[in-house]
């Protein structure tokens, strides 16, 4: 997921530079709502799989 908001980003830039402003500013868009949906769902799994560790150690 990570890798298509950097393609994403990359591409509405490209399309900026080039006088696509409307295309390119709806790219980066995309890009910047799938950056954070991908550190939200990073931080989630962190969190479980720090729990799921623990459980595991307390019942060694």
């Amino acid at each position: 997921m990570l890798k298509w908001a950097i393609i994403l980003l990359i591409a509405g830039l490209i399309l900026g530079a080039l006088g696509f402003g409307g295309i390119g500013g709806a790219f980066v868009g995309i890009a910047k709502i799938l950056f954070f949906i991908c550190i939200a769902l990073f931080v989630i799994f962190l969190v479980l799989g720090l729990m799921a560790g623990k459980k595991v150690s307390d019942s060694l």
